[in-house]
């Protein structure tokens, strides 16, 4: 199994309506694309002062179907149109679980 994890850092000009936007679009993922057995995509919860905002964790089955998910179109389109722009940072790691 391939774990997939990525953490996000919105832009300070990305407001509260463009950010909730963005992770359901990224929560959707999992029924517009597929190929994952599971999702999750959170806010982070505030406890700690300089965290990431968001964070999307995916697993898939294994490494062809992660790399399917990666060049899906569907994917592709949400970060083109909902991450990029309210991205500051992002940072990723794909590991076997």
């Amino acid at each position: 199994m391939i774990r997939h994890v990525v953490v996000f850092t919105w832009s300070p000009d990305a407001d509260a309506e463009r950010r909730a936007a963005t992770v359901a679009a990224l929560r959707a993922l999992r029924e517009d694309v597929g190929g994952m057995t599971s999702l999750v995509v959170a806010e982070d919860a505030g406890l700690t002062e300089g965290n990431a905002d968001a964070v999307l964790i995916a697993e898939f089955p294994d490494a062809e179907a992660f790399r399917r998910y990666a060049q899906d179109p569907v994917h592709l389109a949400v970060i083109a149109e909902h991450v990029r722009p309210i991205l500051a940072s992002r940072s990723a790691v794909q590991h076997e679980a």
